[in-house]
């Protein structure tokens, strides 16, 4: 970090940034062997509508924090949020309504799995307020999805397309790529598959092998190579601009007008409520930024909602710690970020990290143009090199 006594300036925020309520269902029916999320499989079932209450109370105990600020969106992630029922996801939200300012036009989004898919209770997800979905696919490919360990097969996966259109007019499709045995024409099939659909949105993420998962203990042979990754990975997103497709985000694609609001809040620092088992929340005040954690597992989450805290951890963001925090999150986009968006988010001029800025234009990483500062397409490829330059290094 550039040398200025961060102690000398005055910081703060002149101005609340958007907020953003994510929801966290822990439950699965099978555990994949390359999720590091928080997830659980449901071996014994659980109480679906005792969760939903759970979930209601930690809200209620994060309103001194957020009194008078509008919710703009809500993610329900997990997990799988689709294994539970309309009647309880209706109960969640009517809940949520009645505790917060929820912005009329809201982009609330649910994540779920083609397994879990049945016409009549997608249909009472959309009448319950849920008008965004985003489908794990990971691939149309039987073979592939066998090898990675989903419980649905190439079928089940268009099917659960199908179901979502016929309910909702904002679907993302998650597919990966660099999977083991993979060609690059092979992951094209599956993009122009998602494609002849008409969806709005696209997530391509590459396969990466996570510390504490079945596949960092047992990892499959004939992964592609990093040149054969790039290969894909170029060939991926060249077919999704020709079809229209912005590529605003590292793994994230959208037709004009479908970027996603809530993780876009993400990006460019906003702040949201975690509520749910693991969940994290980041809240910003005049004071600084406050970054919390629920507790993980769903038995020790739900005993803490009961006795009144289910924050496990909490901890202010140190202004040191502030640009790269923020650097972390805006430099995943790649149409960048306004100049005056630092200071606005972490209340610290801009000025701090002009050596940084300066190094990364010198390496190619970064370019700055008319009051925007963006990565190039070096920084996007090499992002973690870029981000590197940005970590608080005692100066």
């Amino acid at each position: 970090m550039s040398v200025i006594d961060i102690s000398a300036l005055s910081g703060g925020l002149k101005e609340l940034p958007p907020l953003s309520l994510y929801i966290h269902f822990p439950w699965c029916v099978r555990k994949c062997p390359y999720c590091d999320f928080n997830s659980h499989e449901a071996k014994n079932g659980f109480d679906e509508m005792g969760y939903v209450a759970a979930l209601l109370a930690d809200l209620e105990s994060s309103l001194p924090q957020i009194w008078g600020r509008p919710v703009t969106t809500i993610f329900m992630g997990g997990g799988t949020p689709s294994l539970f029922s309309a009647a309880a996801m209706d109960a969640l939200l009517c809940g949520i309504r009645a505790r917060v300012r929820l912005h009329p036009d809201a982009e609330i989004t649910m994540e779920a799995n083609p397994g879990t898919f049945e016409s009549d209770k997608f249909k009472g997800y959309r009448a319950a307020g849920i008008n965004r979905l985003s489908i794990g696919v990971q691939s149309f490919d039987p073979a592939f999805l066998q090898g990675l360990g989903r419980i649905h097969n190439g079928d089940e996966a268009r099917r659960a397309v199908d179901i979502a259109l016929t309910h909702f007019d904002n679907v993302n499709l998650d597919l990966m790529y660099a999977l083991p045995g993979q060609t690059p024409e092979q992951a094209l099939s599956d993009i122009d598959t998602a494609l002849g659909y008409g969806i709005t949105h696209l997530s391509a993420y590459h396969l990466t092998i996570e510390p504490n998962t079945l596949f960092a203990r047992y990892t499959p042979a004939n992964l592609p190579d990093d040149e054969r990754s790039a290969d894909m990975q170029e060939a991926i997103e060249a077919r999704l601009a020709a079809a229209g497709f912005e590529h605003y985000e590292t793994s994230a694609f959208a037709r004009a007008g479908y970027q996603c609001r809530h993780n876009r809040n993400y990006w460019t620092f906003g702040d949201y409520v975690g509520i749910g088992a693991g969940a994290h929340g980041k809240i910003s005040s005049h004071a600084g930024v406050l970054r919390e954690a629920r507790y993980k597992q769903p038995a020790a989450y739900l005993k803490a909602v009961a006795a009144g805290k289910p924050v496990q951890e909490a901890h202010k963001v140190g202004r040191q710690d502030l640009p790269f925090e923020f650097m972390l999150n805006a430099l995943r986009l790649t149409g960048g970020f306004e100049e005056e968006l630092f200071a606005a988010r972490t209340g610290l001029p801009l000025v701090l990290i002009a050596r940084e800025l300066k190094q990364a234009g010198q390496d190619g990483l970064l370019e700055r143009t008319g009051g925007l500062i963006r990565p190039s397409l070096k920084g996007q490829r090499f992002l973690n090199d870029l981000l590197t330059l940005f970590l608080n290094d005692g100066d």
